[in-house]
């Protein structure tokens, strides 16, 4: 039997009714409602400041605020959904705050990007724990050490697939490189500081810009051959276009059409490639490789602004730099902040 039910309901409520029972689904935040929640997090947390200070601190913890918003809304809107989730709140009031303290753009921007892809993550794996940490080291590093940071995480650990010609490599440069070249750092304090940060190591080997690109992009820097390497080789599918171009530091010669062996053998896997010519093509793209002095050269010619690239990689610790998860994800986030769109963080951290 059901009993008669009578309801008050305040205003901007709803009245739900039933004889059995109910299922509710939270249709969302508005972004308005999202905003004084993000907002009520900064007034509820931060200390109090006395003065012209303690408006310049709210006036900034507005703007970061309103700038996370802004992106969030743009590249995750569904991230929205977390402003009541009591992690979130925790990692919004450390942008909020940092930024607060300090008013410095770069790293405010740098914070959002990181809370942006920090709200990107459904639950608490390595990647959520590893982008809370980067946003509390962040805010410890200076603009320069952050530049250190993407690019050793560029070079040592991604390649750019769309690299195919001189061409290409230099834009690759302009837009990747170019934003930090300057900023670059020598000095052994700044190393020794990211590694008591937590974002790296100084190991006691190293490897060369040189040899990074000479391995990564290797078929921009061959010298070439001529045809009848490829007949004295016995190489059955010939002079094959899908395999083999104009050298591109001479064209009078030929060069295998590959970047680098892995980019190669996914070639011969597309084209279903018979092991004989596998090896003897592989061998091919090692033939008249350029020296790492020539790789320099040719890097500088195509882009002078290397040159101050190769010296500090060479003079500094940056050659001996390997990055910890949350000095690739810092640096990560300093590129996409720069670059705009960039794979995926996952990809390096999972």
């Amino acid at each position: 039997m059901i009993k008669d039910q009578k309801q008050q309901v305040s205003e901007g409520g709803t009245a739900i009714q039933a004889g059995g029972s109910v299922s509710i689904t939270n249709a969302g935040l508005t972004y308005s409602e999202v905003r004084e929640v993000a907002l009520d997090v900064f007034k509820a947390n931060f200390y109090e400041l006395s003065g012209l200070a303690k408006e310049i601190a709210k006036t900034r913890a507005e703007q970061v605020t309103e700038e996370f918003l802004s992106k969030l809304q743009k590249e995750n809107p569904s991230g929205l959904s977390k402003a009541n989730d009591p992690d979130f709140q925790h990692a919004l009031f450390t942008v909020q705050k940092e930024f607060a303290r300090t008013g410095d753009k770069d790293l405010g921007d740098l914070l959002v990007d990181l809370l942006v892809d920090r709200s990107k993550q459904e639950q608490r794996d390595i990647l959520q724990i590893v982008l809370n940490e980067s946003l509390n080291t962040a805010p410890k590093l200076t603009d320069n050490q952050v530049a250190v940071l993407a690019i050793v995480f560029l070079f040592k650990y991604t390649q750019n697939f769309d690299v195919g010609d001189h061409a290409t490599l230099g834009q690759y440069f302009d837009k990747h490189v170019a934003p930090f070249a300057s900023k670059l750092l020598k000095n052994m304090a700044a190393y020794q500081h990211l590694e008591f940060c937590g974002c790296g190591s100084i190991g006691m080997g190293s490897i060369s810009l040189e040899t990074i690109l000479g391995n990564t992009y290797q078929g921009q820097f061959l010298k070439g051959f001529e045809s009848k390497a490829i007949s004295e080789r016995a190489v059955s599918l010939g002079n094959d276009p899908r395999f083999f171009i104009p050298c591109l530091n001479n064209p009078k010669l030929l060069q295998v059409r590959a970047n680098n062996k892995e980019t190669l053998e996914k070639m011969f896997d597309t084209h279903n490639v018979a092991a004989e010519d596998r090896a003897k093509i592989s061998d091919l793209l090692d033939l008249n490789k350029m020296s790492d002095s020539e790789i320099k050269a040719k890097c500088i010619e195509i882009r002078p602004f290397m040159a101050d690239v190769f010296d500090t990689w060479s003079s500094s610790q940056m050659a001996h730099f390997t990055l910890t998860s949350v000095g690739i994800a810092i640096g990560h986030a300093n590129i996409k902040r720069l670059v705009g769109e960039f794979a995926n963080l996952s990809i390096w951290i999972n």
